[in-house]
């Protein structure tokens, strides 16, 4: 259980990192469409900037997946990449299916992969979520504005 905690948690602390990377990317593009958003009304703007921030957390997850699946590889616990990775979707996704496991020795790091992944996706949810609410605040605001004589 040991072993699983030594190499589990660095991976995890490493995701941790890249999504902060890619929140404070995504935040940085997200604040420069505001700005611009701000001089004018625009529908494809609110759709484009939503669909950015969706796309640029999700991507993040992606990426931790697939550093997982690295682990994986390098492990020894499978053979080829795209079971590495689709064992690792499934476990960051907290699917659990049980169709491929892996041995008892590393059997404990889908679980911490599954912490990881619940945890990662509710952090994209809640700037997904964050970035929704400024939309329709800035909507609703645009609406009063227009609104008054």
């Amino acid at each position: 259980m040991l072993r699983n905690l030594l190499v589990g948690v660095p991976v995890m602390l490493l995701c941790l990192l890249l999504q902060a990377v890619f929140i404070t990317i995504c935040l940085r593009y997200y604040v420069r469409f505001d700005n611009v958003r701000r001089n004018r009304e625009s529908l494809g703007l609110d759709i484009l900037m939503l669909a950015m921030v969706m796309l640029v957390t999700l991507l993040g997850n992606f990426v931790q997946m697939a550093i997982w699946a690295v682990l994986f590889m390098l492990l020894g616990e499978f053979s080829d990449y795209a079971t590495a990775l689709y064992h690792s979707g499934v476990n960051f996704a907290t699917l659990g299916y049980g169709d491929i496991v892996m041995s008892q020795r590393w059997r404990l790091l889908g679980p911490l992969e599954a912490a990881n992944g619940i945890l990662m996706f509710g952090v994209s949810t809640s700037v997904m979520t964050a970035a929704v609410l400024d939309v329709i605040k800035h909507n609703i605001a645009g609406l009063r504005g227009s609104e008054q004589p």
